[in-house]
C-alpha cells in the first residue's frame, strides 16, 4: 500500500452499505457567483462548456442525481442569472427550488443562501451541503459520505490526502520562510461539498459577522475559527474533484469528463464541423 493510499484510509468513508434514509431536509447549496478574474473576465467559467455541457450543469446534476438530496439552491452572479435560470429550465432540474444572487465574496454568497433558507423555514437539524460550482466532478460517494457524516458530527468537509509535503510559512523581511512542516499523513487538500447542520453553520456565520477582520475563503474555516469546539469530520475526496480556476485547468477537466462519460472533445468538434459542412453543401444544391 502506498503512502497516499494509507493517508486516504485515515479519511472518513461513511458510504459503506446502504445509505440511511433521511428524515430531515438535505439541501445542496451550489455556489456559482464568482466571476473568476484568473480565468477569463469575458467568459464566466460557470458557463464554459466542459465535456459537452456547462460547468455549472455538472455540479447541479451531481446533487440532482443523489436521491437523498431533497432541495437545491443555486447562488449566481446577477450578470449570468438569466443564462443559469434558462439552463435549469432546459435541463429540467426538478430539485432546484430557487436561484438567488450572490455577493462580492464567497462568504457573502453563502450568507445569502443561509438567509434564504431561514426565510424558507428550514429546520435547525437540516443538513446543508455547500458546494463550489466550479468543482464539476464531485463523486456521489463524496455526497453520500457528507450526508452520513452529519449523523455523527455537526460539520464535515470533503478533502483529499496531500501527496506533497506542505510547508507552513511566515514572513521574514521581504521573503517567506518555513515555520513548520506538518506530517504528511495529517495534511489534506480541502474540497467541497462542505457540510453542516443548519443551526451550526448559522451560528458560525452570526459570530463571524461580528468580527471586522472576517475574510475566510471557505465555510469550514468559518466553523473552525468561530466554533473551535465543533469538530469537522473529513470525508474522502478524490483527485478528480478538480476546482477549475484558470484556463489551464480546462484540458484536465476535459480528460476527466471523457473518463466519466466517454465524451471525446476532438470527436465532438469533428462532428460539429461535419454538420456545418453538410449544412453548407445542402444550401449550395
Amino acid at each position: 500500500m502506498t503512502e497516499t493510499e494509507r493517508a486516504n484510509e485515515t479519511a472518513m468513508n461513511t458510504t459503506v452499505g446502504e445509505p440511511k434514509p433521511q428524515t430531515m431536509p438535505v439541501v445542496a447549496v451550489v455556489l456559482a457567483a464568482g466571476f473568476g478574474t484568473r480565468f477569463d473576465p469575458e467568459n464566466p467559467k460557470q458557463l464554459v462548456s466542459v465535456g459537452g455541457k456547462p460547468i455549472v450543469c455538472w455540479s447541479i446534476e451531481a446533487f440532482e442525481r443523489c436521491a437523498r438530496v431533497s432541495d437545491i439552491v443555486v447562488v449566481v452572479n446577477s450578470k449570468v442569472r438569466e443564462e443559469v435560470e434558462s439552463l435549469i429550465d432546459q435541463q429540467g432540474y426538478g430539485k432546484v427550488r430557487v436561484v438567488i444572487d450572490g455577493g462580492a465574496e464567497r462568504v457573502d454568497s453563502t450568507a445569502a443562501a443561509l438567509d434564504t433558507l431561514v426565510q424558507a423555514g428550514i429546520p435547525d437539524d437540516a443538513k446543508i451541503l455547500i458546494h463550489d460550482a466550479v468543482r464539476p466532478f464531485v463523486a456521489q460517494s463524496a455526497i453520500d459520505g457528507s450526508i452520513d457524516a452529519l449523523d455523527q458530527f455537526q460539520a464535515a468537509t470533503v478533502a483529499y490526502a496531500s501527496t506533497d509535503t506542505v510547508l507552513l510559512t511566515q514572513d521574514l523581511g521581504d521573503l517567506k520562510v518555513v515555520k513548520s512542516v506538518p506530517d504528511r499523513p495529517n495534511t489534506f487538500r480541502a474540497q467541497t461539498p462542505q457540510s453542516f447542520r443548519f443551526a451550526t453553520i448559522r451560528k458560525a456565520y452570526e459570530l463571524a459577522a461580528e468580527d471586522p477582520d472576517f475574510h475566510p475563503t471557505d465555510d469550514t474555516r468559518v466553523v473552525v475559527d468561530y466554533l473551535p469546539d465543533v469538530p469537522v469530520a473529513i470525508v474522502s475526496g478524490a483527485e478528480t474533484n478538480l476546482k477549475i480556476t484558470t484556463l489551464e485547468d480546462i484540458p484536465t477537466a476535459e480528460r476527466i469528463a471523457e473518463q466519466l462519460e466517454g465524451f471525446n472533445p476532438k470527436e465532438a468538434a469533428r462532428a460539429r464541423m461535419h454538420a456545418l459542412l453538410a449544412q453548407a453543401a445542402g444550401q449550395m444544391r
